[in-house]
Parts: structure tokens; sequence; C-alpha cells
């Protein structure tokens, strides 16, 4: 492979993985502008190593024969290993806080980002050059077409400790029902104290972006059949 072939290939690499990594760092996200850079960059890199050694390999079979049955190359084995790594990598970026999860995007581009360099280090510019695009238009103009037209809601797991079981689970149904809350699941449990006639019930429910979990929480709390809520 020719210098001035593995210059444009480093070149397109840092390029498209500046271009997905300045739309997350621009965002905020915990894997921004240079780790974009960096996994791009490194997927290539890889991806240039497998084409050497099929180069290197192909070229000493060439000379001589023989080696035809001793030596071998799997085309695929390090760039599958540059996916597995680019997932562990993306974990990283996955924050759950209180029933709510974040990051799974960035974790998608990331796993994206190191395709297309490993696309990138093989030498398909256009279809490395038309990913990239897909991919931020995807980040960027489908969130607002996600934002517009798509009620979001967010998982939440609610911890409520109560007297009365009964007027309780019908008084929060019907609040969940008013306010377009809907539950996913519910545990019930007992508390293991002196006192036992007090229950636990741990909810999990989807709430509306337009609904504010504060004032769920000071809405339920205001039963007197309730002793105690939080989120989780």
């Amino acid at each position: 492979m020719k210098i001035s072939e593995i210059l444009i290939r480093i070149v397109i690499s840092i390029l498209i993985g500046g271009m997905i990594g300045y739309e997350r760092e621009n965002k905020n996200r915990p894997a921004g502008f240079r780790t974009h850079i960096l996994v791009c960059l490194g997927a290539a890199v890889i991806s240039m190593i497998q084409v050497y050694d099929i180069e290197y390999v192909a070229t000493m079979i060439k000379n001589n024969s023989e080696l035809s049955t001793a030596l071998k190359v799997d085309i695929g084995r390090l760039g599958a290993q540059v996916i597995s790594g680019i997932g562990f990598l993306g974990a990283g970026t996955i924050i759950h806080d209180k029933g709510s999860v974040k990051g799974l995007t960035t974790a998608a581009s990331l796993w994206a980002v190191g395709c297309i360099g490993l696309a990138v280090g093989r030498g398909y510019y256009y279809l490395s050059i038309l990913s990239a695009i897909s991919v931020v238009i995807i980040l960027v103009s489908l969130k607002k077409f996600e934002d517009k037209f798509r009620e979001r809601c967010t998982s939440v797991q609610l911890q409520i400790d109560y007297n009365d079981k009964e007027k309780v689970s019908q008084d929060v149904s019907c609040y969940f029902k008013e306010n377009n809350i809907k539950i996913k699941n519910i545990e019930f449990f007992i508390e293991e104290e002196e006192k036992k006639e007090n229950m636990s019930s741990l909810y999990t429910v989807l709430i509306p972006r337009c609904v504010n979990k504060e004032q769920v929480i000071n809405d339920l709390s205001k039963k007197k059949e309730i002793v105690r809520i939080e989120i989780i």
C-alpha cells in the first residue's frame, strides 16, 4: 500500500469521526469529538493492517506455492475484534439514572463510527462517506422529527409505602390514568418489621415528557394513606 493511499484513508477517517463526534460533543454527550475520531481512526488502522496482511500473504504464496497450505488469512477476524471492543467502549457511555437509561444513541454512534472506520481502511470511500452522511442526518434531522411527532416517555420506578392497599392502588391507578402515565409493572412487598400494617409497592411506569416527575411525587404524597414515595 502506498504512503499516499495510507494518508488519504487516515485523513478521511479523521474527518468522518470528527464530523459525527462534533454533533455528539455539541450536545454534551459523554463520548464526543475526540473519542469518535480515535474510534474511527483506530478502526481504519486495523482495517489497513488487515489489507496489508492479505497482500503480504498473497505475495509470499505467489513466490512460493508450497506455502499455500501453511499460510492462511482470516479476512474478518481483526474487524470483528474491533467491533467487539467498541461494544465495551459504548457501554461506558450508557447511564442508568432513577429508572431512565441515557447514552444509547451515543453508544450506537460509536459503534457506527467504528464500522465506517473499517470501511475507510479497506478503501470503500463512497460507502464510508455516504454512511457518515446518513449517520449525521439520523442524529440531527430525525431527532427533531422525533421530538415533534412522537410523544416520548421516560421509564421511572416509583417506590410507594402505604397502609391501605386497596384504596391506594385504586387512587394511584386513577391518578396515572388521568395524567396519561402507563403502568408497565407492579411489585408488592410487605415490610419485615414489627409494624406490618405498612406495605410497599414498586411501580414501573412510563411518564410522558410533558409531565413533571417532581409534581407526580408531590401529588401522590398528599394522599394520607401513602407514608412515603420516592424515585428509585
